[in-house]
């Protein structure tokens, strides 16, 4: 199955990079915003790649497509980041076919995540999936895979435990406050940016910290008014960023800049303050450890603290991986039988065409020759003859390969350039 014969002439590739080898800031540097991701769709029309999906998290940034070669891929993410070629390719990982398949798996399963078994990575594989789509770049091949990946996901958060406790940076984040922090409730904290993380932080925060003196801004505040409403919290103007900081305790810091927008600058007061920044590219210059008083801390560093509940979590990786396994083999069973479709669909056309003369040369020669009845007749036959080959094809004794070269040989059908 190494020809997936999915999109003619190319190969199914993942291309990516992800914590395990790349630290913060050469993601940061490969990190695509929403208007990168639709560029880059764009350009893979332009390009003629014919399926494609895009994922750019705090934790990875990847790319799935049909391609004749995965540089055509990298290309596309060097062309809409900052990133260099070079860099990309000292920390970087390609996988093809089958370990492709593999790889998205993993990542869609909460099993190759920064913190085992967070599942927020099959929200934002979803919303890929959708932006593909309606741009025309998602054949049935990613259709199918991407909801094998989700039905996956769903059984190993519904059949595991894998998931219980800490489940995100969001929560790494909180439990790290009341670790390090004495009476967190009394506490002034700051939660700048309320997209996906900052919302997720926001929830944690009131519900384990009993704190009511949270603040939330946004460059568009509405959004933060959206959240701050469910909490009934306070809302500040951007504007008011810098004066805020200075009353604050603990600043939270998860907005989508592609440059930081916090410095030792924006620091006058001389009082502890706690900075954690949970965003790719950092939206946090590290000169404000330039501060005595400061503390910083990244995404990167919460993601290490283990605790026992990651521990538990390792116990049911087997299971996961087992349902993995399931799903997947499933998976290829239905690419096994994309492969020799075509052929079969040419065939059922040339038995039709066998059937059609042999009416016609009958319907000549008996003059009480009956349609309907030879209709049903020769179609049930074409169907029976056609489902023979289907079955044959799906032997695991068999060579897919020469029996499709046989079968075409001997109708002497036409090759086809049918796609999955």
């Amino acid at each position: 199955m190494e020809h997936y014969n999915m999109s003619r002439g190319t190969t199914f590739y993942a291309i990516g990079l992800s914590y395990k080898k790349a630290d913060a800031e050469v993601r940061g540097h490969f990190s695509l915003d929403e208007s990168s991701k639709r560029n880059v769709l764009e350009q893979a029309q332009q390009n003629g790649i014919e399926s494609l999906i895009v994922t750019s998290t705090c934790n990875r940034t990847e790319i799935y497509g049909f391609a004749e070669h995965p540089f055509q891929l990298i290309q596309l993410l060097c062309d809409n980041t900052i990133g260099t070629v070079e860099e990309f390719q000292k920390v970087a990982y390609v996988y093809k076919n089958r370990d492709a398949i593999s790889h998205m798996f993993r990542v869609g399963s909460g099993l190759d995540s920064q913190i085992l078994g967070d599942f927020e990575i099959i929200s934002q594989l979803k919303v890929s999936a959708r932006l593909s789509k309606s741009y025309g770049l998602f054949n049935p091949f990613f259709e199918r895979l991407v909801n094998a990946v989700i039905q996956a996901s769903k059984r190993i958060k519904t059949e595991t435990n894998i998931s219980s406790g800490a489940t995100s940076v969001s929560f790494a984040s909180v439990q790290y406050i009341m670790n390090e922090i004495e009476n967190v409730s009394d506490k002034n904290i700051l939660l700048f940016g309320t997209g996906k993380i900052g919302r997720n932080t926001c929830e944690n925060l009131v519900k384990h910290t009993k704190n009511e003196h949270i603040t939330l801004i946004n460059r568009t505040k509405d959004k933060a008014e959206a959240v701050a409403g469910k909490f009934n919290l306070l809302v500040k103007d951007y504007a008011n960023l810098q004066e805020e900081i200075n009353t604050s305790d603990i600043l939270i810091v998860a907005t989508g800049a592609q440059n930081p927008t916090v410095d030792k600058h924006c620091i006058q007061t001389t009082k502890p303050l706690l900075i954690l920044d949970l965003s790719i590219p950092k939206n946090v210059n590290d000169n404000v450890t330039d501060l005595e008083h400061v503390t910083l801390v990244h995404l990167d560093d919460l993601s290490q603290i283990t605790d026992e509940t990651l521990e538990r979590r390792k116990e049911h990786i087997p299971v996961a991986e087992a349902i993995i396994e399931d799903i997947k083999s499933d998976f290829n069973a239905w690419l096994a039988t994309r492969k020799f479709a075509p052929t079969i669909k040419a065939l059922k056309h040339k038995l039709t065409d066998f059937a059609s003369a042999e009416l016609d040369t009958q319907r000549k020669k008996m003059a009480d020759f009956n349609e309907a009845q030879a209709e049903v007749i020769s179609n049930n036959i074409i169907q029976k003859i056609t489902n023979h080959f289907a079955h044959h094809l799906k032997g695991d004794d068999v060579s897919t390969d020469d029996s499709l070269e046989l079968i075409k040989k001997v109708f002497q059908l036409e090759a086809t350039s049918d796609n999955v």
